[in-house]
């Protein structure tokens, strides 16, 4: 070996080798990770509290609507034994031999009638015979009837009224046993 190769391999020992530092990531890397990590936790809490304003918007939107539907609920239950009372006024007039004396109880019933039905009152759909139903008929008593009209509506105590499709008063019946 001539003397400059030596010098040569003396030079190359002689330098500092660069090796890669084994520290882990850098401190940039390490800001950047927390910030995209608080990012995405905001991005979820904005998400979050989006879906949930939208769910309010639909909730309070429905609840205003059933509110509408339903606003003169208490006058109008209110007003159900005046109906009562008319209807009870008219059988009797219709059997009393001057029934044409009673023809104003007749207009101002209507007229009542009228009134609360463009509000929306309606009365619950019933016939004699019918199968008792529970969910909507209220049964006052049962009477012996024969297998014929066992578990059917026998007899009418109290008409029922209905608000769109909330029951306000459930018709009162005679049930056959």
């Amino acid at each position: 070996m001539s003397k400059s190769e030596e010098s040569k391999k003396k030079s190359k020992k002689a330098a500092p080798k660069k090796t890669a530092s084994k520290k882990g990531p850098s401190k940039e890397a390490k800001e950047f990770a927390a910030v995209k990590e608080a990012l995405e936790t905001e991005k979820d809490k904005y998400l979050r509290l989006f879906a949930e304003f939208e769910n309010f918007k639909k909730r309070t939107s429905k609840e205003r609507i059933e509110l509408f539907k339903t606003a003169g609920q208490d006058v109008i239950i209110a007003l159900l034994p005046v109906l009562d009372d008319f209807d009870r006024a008219i059988k009797e007039a219709d059997k009393s031999e001057n029934s044409s004396e009673y023809e104003g109880f007749r207009l101002i019933s209507n007229k009542l009638g009228e009134s609360l039905k463009s509000k929306g009152l309606e009365p619950v759909s019933l016939e004699i015979g019918e199968t008792f139903d529970s969910e909507v008929h209220e049964a006052i008593t049962q009477i012996p009837g024969g297998d014929d009209h066992k578990g059917k509506i026998i007899d009418v105590i109290e008409k029922g009224y209905k608000l769109g499709d909330k029951i306000l008063r459930y018709p009162k019946v005679i049930v056959g046993q």
